[in-house]
């Protein structure tokens, strides 16, 4: 198998990163699709920056007695969750792995966590860094470590749950959104499993995760059509045996990876197959893939839209833009995106979503703000054009634009013009 030719980097790069990084276009030329694509799984620098400081969980349980101090605690919340927000956000700018990153996010996604309903930005801080380590790695390890996880135990009420008051909230989502999905469990189903999770809890002194025997349902349950004193953990593996789970996520990987259409169900399937032969190895199914045809396709490049994450932090990692007064962090919260914010327990809904008739405004908004300057080569000695690669105007489309742009180009020659249209041309929204 031949190099990659340019648009074929170019597409490897913009679909597993974060932006069409020139640099690495350029050293993906120099490989072939094979090469290319273990060097994506393997740049793997788990190196991060220093996180901010926030609270213990002891101190929140201190605070929790009265009306007072839990507005104490929801204040504090805010504070350092814009702290951590700010920390992840500056860090997705300058990663040197971004498909590392963007499959931390794709987790972060798939088991979401939010400030407002957890308080608790240190455990969500412990939870990211939980999801990182296995972005690649095995999913079950990953579902039976996150099952765990406090920030999930906060988040949907787990580490309450008794076999006085079973809570069926993680249970539910369990099933619905992380599993299996609607259409394959009863609604027995469902309450059997969340008796299974009951003592599961957080300790109050260290905010990790302990069982709690004595709040546990030791009774028989019935579950997919199985039968046993089952605990949470051995629900969990039964969903692991359970076909759907594989397809479901191999699923998702489509619509992230390939299309907002409709998959292919037979496509769907063989890659779920190489998924649970794997014993649910993530890699193996990131290489099926990157390796498959319909990733490489030409009718499906620009099938897939931007998040606010692709379009603001991508464009400022391919083109030399100052983000100087712009508060990211924030402005990915007015765009439907903040990080550690979901609007639900089903996580950002993505596709379609990002461009509704007020998104689409915030969207082009930002990217007015980002490439506002003054467009005058000559006087703009500080311009982006002279710390861009020297390329003539149609590679410098090809480059930034992963279809034909739907706008006639300015009619004022000079790159930072023509540069700034493209980042404005609605082909821009598109991967």
């Amino acid at each position: 198998m031949g190099k990659l030719t340019f648009n074929e980097a170019r597409h490897l790069v913009e679909r597993t990163g974060i932006g069409a990084e020139w640099q690495t276009i350029q050293r993906f030329q120099n490989l072939n699709r094979q090469q290319a694509i273990e060097f994506l799984l393997k740049n793997r620098d788990m190196r991060l920056p220093r996180p901010p400081s926030m609270s213990p969980w002891s101190r929140t349980v201190s605070l929790r007695n009265n009306m007072r101090r839990k507005k104490m605690i929801m204040r504090i919340s805010r504070d350092e969750g814009k702290k951590l927000q700010t920390w992840w956000v500056k860090h997705l700018l300058v990663t040197r792995s971004p498909f590392l990153e963007r499959m931390t996010l794709f987790w972060h996604n798939h088991f979401p966590s939010s400030i407002a309903k957890t308080t608790q930005p240190s455990m969500l801080y412990q939870q990211n860094i939980t999801l990182r380590k296995h972005a690649f790695g095995n999913f079950g390890q990953m579902i039976h470590d996150i099952a765990r996880d406090p920030a999930m135990l906060l988040y949907l009420d787990g580490y309450v749950s008794t076999k006085e008051e079973p809570n069926e909230n993680f249970a539910r989502e369990l099933l619905e959104l992380f599993t299996i999905g609607i259409g394959h469990y009863s609604e027995n189903d469902m309450r059997e499993a969340a008796r299974a999770f009951t003592g599961w809890g957080i300790d109050d002194r260290s905010g990790t995760f302990v069982f709690r025997a004595n709040d546990h349902d030791n009774g028989v349950k019935t579950f997919l059509g199985k039968r046993g004193n089952f605990k949470g953990e051995d629900i969990i593996n039964i969903l692991l045996q359970h076909p759907r789970t594989a397809e479901r996520i191999a699923t998702k990987m489509w619509h992230e990876f390939v299309s907002i259409a409709r998959p292919d169900m037979r496509i769907i399937k063989q890659w779920a197959q190489a998924f649970r032969g794997s014993n649910y190895d993530i890699s193996t199914l990131i290489r099926a893939i990157l390796n498959s045809d319909v990733f490489w396709g030409r009718h499906n490049r620009g099938a897939l839209i931007k998040s606010p994450i692709q379009l603001t932090l991508g464009t400022l990692r391919t083109l030399p833009y100052s983000p100087a007064h712009i508060d990211l962090a924030h402005n990915l919260n007015i765009m439907g995106q903040g990080v550690f914010n979901h609007p639900s327990v089903k996580g950002w809904s993505g596709g379609k979503t990002w461009i509704s008739t007020q998104s689409l405004l915030r969207r082009n908004s930002m990217m007015n703000n980002l490439t506002a300057g003054n467009l005058n080569e000559r006087k703009n000695r500080g311009g982006i054009a002279k710390k861009m690669p020297d390329v003539s105007p149609e590679l410098l489309r090809q480059w930034l634009l992963a279809i034909p742009p739907l706008q006639a180009p300015p009619t004022t020659s000079g790159k930072q013009r023509l540069t700034r249209a493209f980042v404005l041309d609605p082909a821009y929204q598109v991967l």
